[in-house]
């Protein structure tokens, strides 16, 4: 990648600059002896359709879906309580500091950064303190689009006033960074902080280091 095409560094919040929801509903399942990997799986067989993806785009609000999602899981055989499940999800969303230092330092270099996040009314507080370092700032729940839809990265670009070579994009959940590469963006997966640091480089952007 060279440094001087990358004109905005787009990042998810929960999994990447946030603590991981994905960590926090493993640890759910393995705490109430739920099959591993129910809840995702179910997410994504329900589709755009499923109380997920509406709570997502903010048609439900947690009382509803919460409803809507536990009918759900009772239909494909496993009865669990989705408040709790949120809970545990909102208190994992503790902001990760080598990102936070990163996202300072790329805004140092003169490059736009850019929140991208699938979240939902009600949520966790811990992503919305985070406007200020950001840019741009797309909520899924506020505009009513969901990531892997092309239109909320057409939307976020659009933002960004980038264009989509110069997008560079990060997140936790490869389905969503093959759908950004498909917009003609940039994509790295997130892994860990030091996997970061290099993938990063080769755009030109250093982490400073955690404190």
């Amino acid at each position: 990648m060279e440094a001087r095409r990358i004109a905005a560094v787009v990042f998810d919040l929960g999994g990447v600059v946030l603590g991981s929801p994905l960590h926090a509903i493993a640890r759910f399942e393995r705490e109430r002896a739920i099959p591993e990997g129910f809840v995702n799986r179910l997410v994504v067989a329900s589709g755009p359709s499923g109380a997920w993806a509406r709570l997502e785009r903010g048609e439900l609000e947690l009382e509803a879906f919460a409803a809507d999602f536990e009918a759900e899981c009772a239909r494909s055989g496993c009865r669990m309580d989705a408040r709790v499940l949120m809970e545990r999800i909102a208190e994992s969303a503790q902001p990760r500091p080598a990102m936070l230092a990163a996202l300072a330092r790329i805004r140092e270099r003169g490059l736009r950064t850019a929140a991208l996040t699938n979240n939902w009314v009600g949520g966790s507080d811990a992503s919305r303190g985070l406007r200020g370092r950001f840019d741009v700032f797309v909520e899924s729940s506020t505009v009513g689009l969901r990531k892997p839809d092309p239109r909320i990265f057409a939307h976020a670009q659009s933002l960004a006033h980038a264009q989509p070579h110069e997008c560079l994009f990060i997140d936790d959940i490869p389905a969503n960074v093959e759908a950004a590469k498909a917009c003609g963006w940039r994509g790295v997966v997130y892994d860990r902080d030091d996997d970061m640091r290099a993938r990063l480089t080769e755009a030109g952007v250093r982490f400073a280091p955690a404190r």
